[in-house]
């Protein structure tokens, strides 16, 4: 009996001997073994910066590409426009606080708005007189998103070319150059990848191309593409989003999903090109033993023969030829399912859901599209609130601050306001684009629950509905305004609306 309970408890282990070697069947990291199915998946690890500098131009150049030729590559651009900037751009919303406590300045407020808004107006704010602040805005985040940074150089003085004394100039993110790598050395700073940094890794300068390397006139003697200034970082915005920290230069948000995309468009164009074949060509003429003369209705212009095929119409072969139809099973009947299978790859790598990528709402119903809508819009409004710190914030508080020192910013009786105040002027927020739900009816019946049982104030509603509260109320004073002065009964706002109807007449 001893001698059985010996061998059990070997056999679990105890008793035993530590051996010499590692022993199988330990706890471990599956993915960290090394096999002959894992043997080509990479074992080393560089830095961000040493990753990207590999890679950089090259996946730029690719993504752009997808976004110019490639149907889903282009809707994906214009769902991020549309998703973050939005028809009507990002809305100030000045809150200069007023001496009494809980109360805002709003003559202070309302110059600033209309200042921002003069300001933001189409060939005002672009250096190069084009662009209004919305399309600067588009342009930005496309750039980010297509090529994983934009380039914006900060225009001030005489040079700005507007009354505001503050301007922008967008370039093409090409201008930094890649290539110019130097060591730190005793008083010269560390350049990568065309940017300048101090010890903590800081931009302190970019180095810039004085011309785009593959523009027209960038091999002449005119602009040579591989000429560099060196411009401050103070002057330059140069926003991505970094994934790991050190990361100096950001990459295209598609670059996770650019391979498949890629081969999924091609393997689209074969099947088209396939099922065109099969569709032009019905079949091939078999010609008997020692007899290879085609049976032709004619010769073309090149001398080659043709048949010519109508429908209803029946021939007759020459004795001892046969007839082998060509019947090509394609498209495939899994086609669809499998365009279908690597579009939501696709889409979960660009982080969009599958039916706004593809433009399918075939199958959805409507709790199905709620979570997936609801779980895109956190992204997105994710994304909106990174162009918000990223973007929005530095250029409002350069435009401000000379605003205020071109005394540009004036209230009603013609006042303009201090620069010695800048700091109580600079309170404000932005209020980005917000989507109305399939069924508004439910939204405004929570949105009423939610005041009533203090969960949430009108002025949160108001912006989850991409208003703002002082604007919507403005609106109600102008509108009940309009109905007393044309003599109407005034609408029950806080009821049933009723149609505006002619007062009687007074009684003589």
């Amino acid at each position: 009996m001893a001698g059985l309970f010996t061998r059990i408890a070997q056999r679990l282990g105890f008793g035993r001997a530590p051996s010499a070697g590692p022993r199988t069947g330990l706890r471990t990291y599956a993915a960290g073994l090394l096999s002959r199915l894992t043997a080509s998946w990479t074992t080393t690890s560089l830095s961000a910066n040493a990753d990207i500098f590999r890679h950089l131009d090259v996946l730029r150049a690719r993504s752009r590409d997808l976004c110019q030729n490639n149907p889903y590559g282009r809707k994906f651009l214009s769902l991020v426009a549309s998703n973050v900037v939005g028809a009507q751009g990002f809305t100030l919303q000045a809150t200069v606080p007023n001496d009494q406590p809980g109360t805002l300045d709003q003559l202070a407020n309302d110059a600033i708005e209309e200042s921002w808004r003069a300001w933001c107006a189409a060939g005002v704010c672009d250096v190069g007189g084009k662009a209004s602040f919305r399309d600067i805005c588009e342009i930005v985040i496309k750039a980010v998103a297509r090529d994983g940074e934009p380039l914006v150089r900060k225009i001030y003085g005489k040079a700005a070319g507007n009354p505001f004394g503050f301007a922008l100039q967008l370039l093409d993110v090409d201008r930094i150059d890649t290539a110019y790598n130097m060591p730190a050395d005793k008083g010269q700073n560390q350049i990568r990848m065309g940017v300048e940094i101090d010890d903590y890794g800081r931009p302190v300068a970019y180095w810039l191309r004085t011309a785009h390397p593959g523009d027209l006139w960038a091999t002449s003697g005119v602009a040579r593409g591989d000429r560099r200034i060196r411009i401050p970082a103070s002057e330059i915005l140069h926003p991505f989003m970094a994934d790991r920290p050190e990361q100096l230069r950001g990459v295209p948000w598609m670059h996770a999903a650019m391979k498949q995309l890629n081969d999924l468009v091609g393997y689209e164009e074969a099947a088209i090109i396939a099922a065109r074949v099969g569709a032009a060509k019905m079949g091939f003429f078999k010609a008997p033993d020692n007899n290879v003369a085609p049976v032709a209705d004619g010769q073309d212009e090149a001398g080659m023969p043709f048949t010519d095929a109508e429908p209803g119409v029946f021939g007759v072969l020459p004795q001892g030829y046969d007839f082998t139809p060509f019947n090509p099973d394609y498209p495939h009947q899994m086609f669809g399912e499998f365009v279908k299978a690597a579009l939501r790859g696709v889409a979960s790598g660009i982080d969009v859901s599958y039916h706004s990528l593809g433009n399918d709402l075939e199958g959805v119903n409507y709790s199905s599209i709620r979570a997936g809508t609801l779980e895109e819009r956190e992204l997105w409004m994710a994304k909106q609130q990174w162009f918000v710190d990223a973007f929005l914030e530095p250029v409002y508080a350069e435009w401000l601050r000379w605003a205020l020192a071109m005394g540009q910013i004036r209230l009603p009786n013609g006042k303009a306001l201090p620069v010695e105040r800048l700091q109580k002027f600079s309170a404000h927020k932005w209020q980005p684009r917000r989507w109305p739900w399939v069924d508004p009816l439910k939204d405004i019946e929570a949105a009423r629950l939610e005041i009533r049982t203090g969960v949430a104030s009108p002025q949160m509603v108001a912006a989850r509905n991409g208003v703002d509260i002082e604007d919507v109320l403005e609106d109600i004073g102008r509108f009940e305004a309009s109905i007393a002065r044309r003599k109407l009964k005034s609408v029950d706002l806080a009821g049933t609306a009723a149609a505006p109807q002619q007062l009687p007449a007074p009684a003589e």
